[in-house]
């Protein structure tokens, strides 16, 4: 097969043009990498797919400079209720307007606009390059060579030559063969009809989530714009409601009756699984989203799950290949997103089995322990506060054993509004895209140094104008100064009445280096390579 070489520097192929993959290309552009997404479709999904996500994704999305146009197209949600099969309240879950990242802690709204506002994104950004209506027929890497990508399109096959490859491409993902992964399957398997409508009637709605936990006929409810809704039922046959049917299981939201301005947009079953891959990295090759884990939506967190994956790995990433930091620090992508992404599709399994009670003959007992758990007030509370667990102490989550999980590391810093030249700004606009180093008073020069040799600015707490929110949350957790990610996850802490961060030798062996980037070694290869046609 003959080549035919491109003189453009591309770095990063990205499999699947779905919101993780282009979020992914939008993540890495941000830190100057180079991608191009290769996608099957011509177009974006046009039926509602995901349809909420919480403040720390639009976070991610604000990192990905979306997130006013997201802001367009979101609706907030009060909260979660949990009814009982009556439909009377058994527990109220209610999110904040605003949470700790800086946003509503959900937002509903609709995945074709969603990916609409990410394509558009795209498009204006000139590090990345879109190709639709392409087959990714083979993803192969030889040592420690470029990776190997074929697609197929109407021209023929062609071939990239990558330093990595994100797999985003679902499901069914072919790149997570190349991995030589394979499904953990985490026992939980239903199937549920999902219906979306469109209707001027009058919903009786709470402007949040009903989950109604009731065995016999469990169902899921949510208003997502304007006068768009889902339902999502499970239901004991495989078939279609009919419009009879369809008017009993809306009953308690809705009066259907015949001729009403009803429209259902999408009817569709899909069977809700519960898995994770066992590998989620090959090399230079890793799994994203649904590639690498398939949650129930009990919680939506579906999405949001894919979504924390690009951002964890972009910037692990793209300070490997542009800034010549050591291999391991890939490492790190698969021991922090696995653990918690378990953790988020146990909650949702939970959260299922809380709707029906199971299907055994212990489903009433469990039922029962439900209805007096969700009488508990501090377990309400807790489950209305983030839902997000902190990451597991590792090599980039330095977790000093005198704080422990009562300490900021592993969790965020909280996103504050802060006063700059008199304007009120969101703290990530402030700290940029690199690490930084968050205060409370003059540091010491071995922090300085550390923050040198990481590119971090030093930032006084004082000095933001931000009504004491950081200063506070650095003295509740016994903290003179933080080491933020540029994820804004906190790494390593000055503790109070200290001098230095607490784990140095940890990781800066994986992010100071004199090594040389990849990119800059590779004087006579290009990192695209396109076939011409066979």
């Amino acid at each position: 097969m003959s080549v035919e070489t491109n003189s453009a520097e591309i770095s990063v192929v990205i499999v699947g043009a779905g919101p993780v993959g282009v979020t992914a290309a939008l993540l890495l552009a941000r830190h100057g990498v180079r991608s191009v997404v290769l996608e099957r479709h011509q177009d974006v999904y046009p039926l509602p797919r995901a349809v909420a996500t919480d403040d720390e994704v639009r976070r991610i999305l604000q990192a990905a400079d979306v997130d006013e146009e997201f802001d367009a197209i979101a609706r907030p949600a009060r909260g979660l209720r949990l009814l009982d099969a009556r439909h009377h309240v058994m527990a109220e879950f209610p999110r904040a307007a605003q949470g700790a990242h800086g946003f509503p802690q959900t937002s509903m709204f609709d995945q074709p606009a969603l990916e609409r506002v990410l394509r558009a994104a795209l498009a204006r950004t000139p590090e990345c390059e879109l190709r639709k209506g392409v087959e990714v027929t083979g993803v192969e890497q030889d040592g420690a060579g470029p990776v190997r990508v074929t697609y197929r399109e109407a021209e023929g096959e062609h071939v990239l030559l990558a330093d990595a490859v994100l797999g985003c491409d679902g499901a069914g993902s072919v790149t997570r063969s190349a991995v030589g992964s394979r499904w953990e399957d985490l026992r939980f398997e239903e199937r549920w009809t999902v219906i979306d409508v469109r209707t001027s009637l009058p919903v009786r709605c709470w402007e949040g989530v009903d989950q109604v936990c009731d065995p016999a006929r469990p169902a899921t409810f949510m208003r997502i714009g304007e006068d768009r809704y889902r339902w999502e039922f499970r239901l004991p046959d495989d078939t279609q409601p009919d419009h009879e049917r369809l008017r009993e299981l809306v009953a308690p939201w809705v009066d259907l009756f015949a001729g009403a301005d009803f429209e259902v947009i999408r009817q569709a079953q899909y069977t809700f699984r519960a898995r994770t891959a066992d590998r989620w990295r090959s090399g230079r090759v890793f799994l994203l989203g649904d590639a690498a884990h398939l949650t129930p939506p009990f919680i939506g967190q579906g999405l949001c799950a894919g979504l924390r994956d690009a951002r964890n790995l972009s910037w692990k990433l793209a300070r490997v290949l542009q800034q010549g930091a050591e291999e391991g620090l890939l490492e790190t992508y698969e021991s922090e997103r696995k653990p918690h992404a378990r953790r988020m599709i146990r909650l949702a399994v939970a959260m299922g089995w809380a709707m029906t009670g199971g299907q055994d003959g212990a489903a009433a007992l469990r039922r029962g322990a439900l209805g007096a758990a969700v009488r508990i007030p501090r377990l309400t509370t807790a489950v209305a506060r983030d839902l997000t667990p902190s990451l597991t102490a590792g090599p980039l989550v330095r977790r000093p054993s005198r704080l422990g999980r009562r300490g900021p590391v592993g969790g965020f810093c909280p996103q504050a509004w802060v006063s700059v030249d008199g304007r009120p700004t969101r703290l990530d606009e402030l700290l940029g895209r690199s690490f930084a180093v968050l205060a409370l008073a003059p540091v010491a020069p071995t922090v300085t140094a550390v923050a040198d040799g990481l590119g971090a600015r030093i930032l006084p707490v004082a000095d933001l104008d931000d009504e004491g929110r950081l200063a506070t949350w650095l003295r509740e957790g016994r903290a003179d100064a933080v080491l933020l990610r540029p994820d804004r996850v906190v790494m390593d802490v000055v503790p109070a009445g200290g001098h230095d961060f607490t784990g140095t030798a940890d990781w800066a062996s994986l992010l100071h280096t004199s090594r040389r980037p990849l990119h800059t070694q590779r004087t006579t290869q290009n990192l695209l390579l396109r076939s011409t046609t066979r």
